[in-house]
């Protein structure tokens, strides 16, 4: 128990002593957020970014445009994916054949270097996110941008995007984080030969024109950005510094949040939010995450997993009200196999297709050439432990019921996306959220068989494929809705991944803390936030 106050204490002492400097220039304009996993990145376009990468490249960096925002019901806000606003551009045209979009820049866009943001940057960036391979050049195909020939320099202060097709998901593509502005001229004086787009500097550099430039970064313990003065596409954020704390202790988090050492967490176990909104010390907000959910995976590439029945085992011995009360403290949305999580359209489709039936389970091992079961690893993201741990051991506990022994694997959140990409893990705990909210755009990213990024289950179903693209341009509604169900019903039952439950993001802060807004990527954006 002393080693537990006794680093308690050092946490406090390290969080205060870092935050000095900014209580000379005002503790109100300076943020204090405590994460249990920072960025593994400053480049959004790195190999294996993490999501708390996200965040620092949403804060760094500028795009054409961004998303609206608009109030919900009890009065919290969120972005409004409906409704697309300028950012480095002050206005853009399609043109009249639909096949393509010309965007005029702001003028006055500077990057954190004093250059002026132009044409060249937007075109540079662009080449760049549909070269470099991997989960930014998908996501920029999920758009239908997927080669340099389509971008194009009119002038100065004009760029152009040519369109392969006409696609819907096109211009919403464009205000999600990958599509960042890079200052092309600093990045391309750190490219060398063997690393033509500067991969190694921007990993740990700044070229960005966003509100805030990093101030410095140390992985694993600190980040530490400062207000960009001359930012010019908003309002100025009123908050002149913001330090960001890696505290792998949920325990340490709450306290820090508790006693006023910091202002604002997001990663705290759920049954922590619970408490804490019920006490009202800080204040709370909660929202589901659209087009998301947290399963189980497995890699059906190799045996035992390549077998159906293993699959369908594996989704009813799933212990899911127990994972969603003990795991999640019943913040979310128990999904129990559904695929299409809430606030997505077609979501009620296949209400609880599978249930916690041990019998079944061993019926289905019995028939599958396991009778006797088998072992395996189960392997987790260690950056997000205060879910996953328990899930983990939940779901261990449950599959030893029907013959699957299983070792529990802890993988380093800074290495976890890598691992993902290997696609070597059989059994495996993660959760993912569609930036874009349509059921498709989710299926794509998770199950289309030319994901080579995100389909870490490594599936292949030529059928599923078909019904995705097809979804993706059909323009009937009930014809639509008929290619959702059909692909979701495919997944039901062929069960590449259990879907388990569909998080809820919480955010826990100070109660002067104002301004936070939910975004599609599940983290801060700093230039919302105000404290009075």
């Amino acid at each position: 128990m002393s080693r537990v106050v006794a680093l308690l204490s050092l946490s406090v002492l390290v969080l205060v002593g870092a935050a000095a400097p900014a209580r000379a220039q005002g503790r109100s304009e300076t943020l204090i957020v405590v994460v249990e996993s920072g960025p593994n990145s400053m480049d959004i376009h790195g190999v294996g970014a993490n999501r708390p990468a996200y965040q620092a490249s949403w804060n760094l960096y500028d795009r054409l445009m961004t998303y609206g925002a608009k109030t919900l019901g009890d009065g919290t806000r969120m972005y409004d994916y409906n409704v697309l606003k300028p950012e480095l551009a002050e206005s853009w045209a399609i043109a009249p054949d639909g096949m393509s979009v010309t965007f005029k820049l702001r003028r006055d866009a500077r990057f954190h270097d004093g250059t002026p943001v132009t044409a060249r940057d937007v075109k540079w960036s662009f080449d760049r996110a549909v070269t470099v391979g991997g989960f930014p050049t998908f996501q920029m195909k999920a758009g239908s941008l997927e080669k340099p020939e389509q971008f194009e320099v009119v002038d100065d202060f004009t760029f152009r995007a040519k369109f392969l097709r006409k696609d819907k998901m096109t211009m919403p593509d464009l205000a999600v984080v990958v599509p960042a502005v890079f200052n092309a001229e600093l990045a391309k004086k750190h490219a060398t030969a063997n690393d033509p787009w500067a991969m190694e500097w921007l990993k740990s550099n700044d070229a960005g024109s966003g509100a805030f430039r990093l101030e410095s970064w140390k992985p694993g313990q600190e980040t530490i950005y400062t207000r960009f003065d001359e930012w010019k596409p908003g309002p100025l954020p009123k908050l002149k510094r913001v330090i960001v704390r890696e505290v792998p202790s949920a325990g340490n988090r709450r306290a820090l949040l508790e006693r006023g050492d910091a202002d604002i967490s997001f990663d705290l176990p759920p049954k922590d939010f619970s408490e804490m909104a019920k006490t009202g010390k800080v204040a709370v907000v909660s929202h589901p995450v659209e087009n998301a959910f947290a399963y189980v995976g497995m890699n059906v590439k190799y045996p035992p997993f390549s077998t159906l029945k293993v699959r369908q085992a594996v989704a009813y011995a799933v212990p899911y009200e127990g994972v969603f009360s003990t795991a999640v403290f019943g913040r979310g949305v128990l999904l129990a196999g559904n695929p299409i999580a809430s606030l997505t359209a077609g979501h009620d489709l296949f209400p609880a297709p599978y249930k916690t039936d041990i019998a079944k389970a061993k019926a289905l091992m019995a028939e599958s050439g396991y009778p006797n079961g088998f072992e395996t690893t189960l392997s987790f993201d260690q950056g997000f432990a205060t879910i996953n741990e328990p899930m983990a051991v939940l779901v261990q506990e449950s599959l030893a019921h029907i013959g699957i022994k299983t070792t529990i694997e802890k993988i380093p959140g800074s290495n976890w996306r890598n691992m993902l990409l290997k696609k070597e893990m059989p059994l495996f705990l993660n959760a993912f959220g569609g930036w874009l909210n349509y059921p498709e755009y989710f299926f794509f990213w998770n199950f289309h068989s030319q994901n080579a990024v995100f389909n870490t289950s490594s599936y292949q179903n030529p059928e599923m494929d078909r019904l995705i693209e097809a979804a993706r341009f059909e323009t009937d509604p009930k014809k639509y809705r008929e290619l959702v169900r059909a692909f979701a019903k495919i997944e039901i039952v062929d069960v590449p991944r259990v879907p388990v439950f569909q998080p809820l993001l919480d955010v826990a802060m100070q109660k002067n803390v104002k301004g936070y807004q939910y975004w599609f990527h599940r983290q801060l954006d700093y230039r919302q936030l105000s404290k009075e």
